[in-house]
């Protein structure tokens, strides 16, 4: 038997649904103990985030308030996956929603999961290769942006500084970094 199958899902409710994510609770019978524990998860949809590479090698980063932190982050453009969008389009939509920019050459880069001890999903990451802008940014209403153009020499930097300090935006660099 492995790890996984010793690890046996009694109960399984839903605590809250809202907006970004579900809250529920899992019941599970501990293997080494042989009794019950609760365990809280987040169902969400899963994410994109977009490396937009420019002709002349810059990256467009995004300015933004995160209300989590109460802090102004640095970071690529990226949302969630709505239903019915694949993480593609999705990473489409978001890049032109969030920079007015769009790309005819898209690259797959990888996946990770955010935080798998309590969250269900999954975050996409694609590089946009020479990306053109087309259109003004269009945010959502609890959304305000920043925009601007570094070179990709600088990521580098930007991360070593701590002026990039999103997980999963280092996460697409790095992946990134294997496929150049």
């Amino acid at each position: 038997m492995n790890l996984a199958e010793r690890w046996k899902r009694i109960q399984s409710k839903t605590v809250q649904s809202l907006r970004i994510f579900t809250i529920r609770e899992d019941r599970y019978q501990l293997p080494r103990y042989h009794r019950e524990a609760s365990f809280y998860i987040l169902e969400s949809q899963d994410w994109v985030n977009v490396i937009p590479l420019t002709e002349d090698e810059n990256i467009l980063l995004i300015r933004q308030f995160r209300f989590g932190i109460e802090e102004v982050t640095l970071e690529i453009p990226g949302g969630i996956v709505e239903s019915g969008y694949t993480p593609l389009a999705a990473g489409q939509k978001e890049l032109l929603e969030e920079t007015g920019y769009q790309s005819e050459v898209w690259e797959y880069l990888g996946c990770v999961h955010p935080n798998p001890a309590f969250l269900t999903n999954r975050c996409h990451s694609f590089l946009a290769r020479g990306v053109k802008k087309i259109a003004d940014m269009t945010p959502e209403e609890s959304e305000e942006f920043e925009l601007i153009e570094v070179p990709f020499s600088e990521i580098k930097d930007l991360i070593g500084k701590g002026e990039i300090t999103h997980s999963l935006v280092i996460c697409a660099f790095h992946w990134y970094g294997l496929h150049r």
